[in-house]
């Protein structure tokens, strides 16, 4: 499973997803849409919005699951297919 999180260091609810993340000891990379303007405009391309924390979690047949905010029961529902898988 590869995840990638799209914030910025102002964002509450990105700190929040990663603490959460770091709690349950998932690896992910974390791009600064801040400082790193060639992953804004991935995030953008991706998400066609410049809202974060935006995730990507990539998983069994290269199926990509898109997540907007701090979706904890989505990221849990991603977490739970990707074990199936």
């Amino acid at each position: 499973m590869i995840i990638t999180i799209y914030s910025t260091r102002s964002c509450p609810y990105c700190t929040m997803l990663k603490r959460w993340l770091d709690e349950k000891s998932v690896e992910y990379t974390n791009y600064n849409v801040d400082e790193n303007p060639i992953a804004a405009q991935n995030m953008v391309r991706l998400s066609g919005q410049m809202g974060v924390p935006f995730s990507t979690v990539e998983y069994g047949d290269k199926q990509v699951e898109m997540i907007l905010g701090f979706d904890r029961p989505k990221f849990e529902a991603v977490f739970k297919a990707a074990q199936s898988k």
